[in-house]
């Protein structure tokens, strides 16, 4: 122990002495940098108002040649040099100190000569006849320096160096042997270090043992909390005082905390009457049971009473949403109310049209009525039965349906081509744009979904309308329905995708629907992952967009 602390003391010792005197020379270089670059900035401006007061004429006047002094036109031809001859001497438009000049006014650059003990500094300034001044001063390179004050920073450093190894050979054996002579049981009889063995034997020992059980806590925790975490279900374990002792994110998410409040009590978590029934009825030793709307969801809490010796300690509580399962419940009721009134409505017509038929009331003139009105029923009946069946496969589990590349412009045509006959019979133009765009979908869907909007935008126009169908593709795969229809108001365009709702202009004699069209429609966006517009204007038109998404 001593050895290394000797060592590196010795090293922190050499390296502060070293990076000190780089920071020395380095900021000393980067002074002398600064005055020379000064230096030759004050002297430029002092040629140039002589220049500006008696020409080129005041450069031969200066007999200071400590600083070469060049005066170089706006082309790069050198004018007058105090060093060299003008006429020999080379364009210096390449020059970066006169380029830069030239664009800016003034220009600096610095030069290394080829030996590297040597630094050459420009300064160049632009006249006020476009001419170019330059100055420039020749100064030790930082290479030329550092060889310089190498032999006397050498001896420094060698003295420091040794006078830091006697420091802290000192003061490594006045650490260790404090810890030489340590002994637990009888610390003043310690002359060697090796009567330390037993006590690191024994701690050693106790070492072992410790990290074994803090391991296998560890373990244990990680696989609590690996399982609770990828649980779906809220979970809360509390002691009797409802502070809360293990949490998983879960139950946090769904009572609607982003993280553990700083109150420990799982009251904080949620204020209400009756989580805060089902607590205390917990940790009175009770089973308890209760439902809990948290930012429009429905939760049910189960908690059970923790304890030993039928004393409670504490208390599990078990968050489960319920939302998803209520809701389906709610519209499971709301469907089957719907049916039941939907297929009452023309049973009820049939079986009225056939009493009287069955009475003989009916005169034989209107034998032919009464049975097609029968018939009309009937068609009715079975095209609602039709569309119900088709939303009820719809809302089966749709990680079974085969998919498969489709053009979506090819669909649409398909289908276009199966309305014209009713369109045609309507008075409706149908019409088709736009270009082939290929989606990752199922093609009985995607027809159904095409079927339906064509279906609306026929039945609801008017005679002489039209109807036109766009397919875009891009980064988004747009299709667009758009007709010249009765339109829809605007206080029933938030509904018309619920099943058998219909805008009440549709109950017109000459306009027969379920109700269901538009609905098939969302079931059927929303197996491709899309989404579905509605722009309509009453006695204007409807627009619907199916946005698909592309798998980019």
């Amino acid at each position: 122990m001593a050895r290394r602390i000797f060592k590196a003391a010795c090293l922190v010792a050499a390296l502060v002495l070293v990076l000190s005197s780089a920071v020395l020379l380095a900021l000393f270089y980067d002074r002398l940098v600064s005055r020379t670059e000064e230096e030759l900035r004050t002297e430029a401006a002092y040629i140039a108002q002589g220049l500006d007061f008696q020409g080129e004429q005041y450069l031969t006047t200066l007999t200071d040649h400590s600083r070469r002094i060049t005066l170089v036109d706006a082309d790069g031809t050198v004018l007058y040099d105090n060093m060299a001859e003008a006429d020999q001497m080379e364009n210096h438009l390449d020059r970066e100190e006169i380029r830069e000049a030239l664009s800016q006014g003034a220009g600096s650059t610095r030069r290394m000569s080829a030996t590297l003990d040597q630094e050459t500094f420009y300064y160049a300034l632009r006249l006020d006849g476009g001419q170019v001044l330059r100055l420039s001063g020749t100064e030790s390179s930082i290479w030329a320096l550092l060889l310089a004050v190498l032999q006397p920073a050498a001896v420094v450093v060698i003295a420091a160096l040794i006078l830091g190894m006697v420091l802290a050979n000192r003061v490594a054996k006045a650490i260790v042997a404090p810890i030489n002579n340590l002994d637990l049981d009888a610390p003043e009889a310690c002359e060697s270090y090796e009567e330390l063995s037993p006590l690191l034997s024994k701690i050693a020992r106790q070492k072992r043992t410790i990290d074994a059980q803090l391991h296998q806590a560890q373990r244990r925790q990680e696989q609590f909390r690996l399982i609770t975490e990828n649980m779906s279900e809220g979970l809360l374990v509390i002691d009797d005082q409802t502070n809360v002792l293990s949490a998983n994110g879960a139950a946090l998410r769904l009572l609607g905390a982003t993280r553990r409040p700083e109150n420990p009590s799982v009251l904080a978590l949620n204020h209400t009457e009756a989580f805060r029934t089902v607590v205390r009825d917990a940790l009175s030793g009770r089973h308890s049971e209760g439902r809990l709307e948290v930012a429009g969801r429905t939760l049910q809490l189960l908690a059970n009473p923790a304890g030993q010796d039928g004393e409670t300690t504490g208390a599990v509580l078990l968050v489960v949403d319920v939302t998803e399962g209520e809701q389906r419940e709610a519209l499971r009721r709301e469907f089957t109310a719907n049916v039941s009134h939907e297929l009452k409505t023309p049973l009820t017509s049939i079986s009225g049209f056939a009493e009287l038929l069955k009475s003989g009331v009916v005169a034989e003139k209107d034998v032919a009525d009464f049975a097609k009105s029968i018939y009309d029923e009937a068609q009715r009946l079975i095209h609602m039965v039709d569309d119900i069946i088709r939303l009820s496969q719809l809302d089966e589990d749709d990680a079974h349906r085969e998919t498969a590349p489709v053009d979506l412009y090819e669909v649409c045509r398909q289908e276009l081509a199966r309305m014209r006959p009713e369109a045609e019979r309507r008075g409706v133009a149908l019409s088709l744009q736009g270009e082939a765009a290929t989606l990752v979908g199922s093609r009985p869907i995607l027809g159904e979904l095409i079927y339906n909007l064509l279906d609306n935008a026929i039945k609801y126009n008017r005679p002489n309308g039209t109807v036109t169908v766009t397919v875009s593709a891009g980064k988004r795969i747009r299709l667009r329905v758009e007709d010249t229809g009765i339109g829809i108001p605007k206080e029933s365009q938030g509904r018309v995708f619920e099943r058998f709702y219909r805008v009440d202009k549709s109950h017109s004699d000459d306009v027969s629907g379920t109700g269901l069209g538009l609905s098939i429609v969302k079931h059927a966006a929303q197996f491709h992952r899309a989404r579905v517009e509605l722009q309509s204007t009453e006695g204007q038109g409807t627009t619907v967009t199916v946005t698909f998404p592309t798998d980019e």
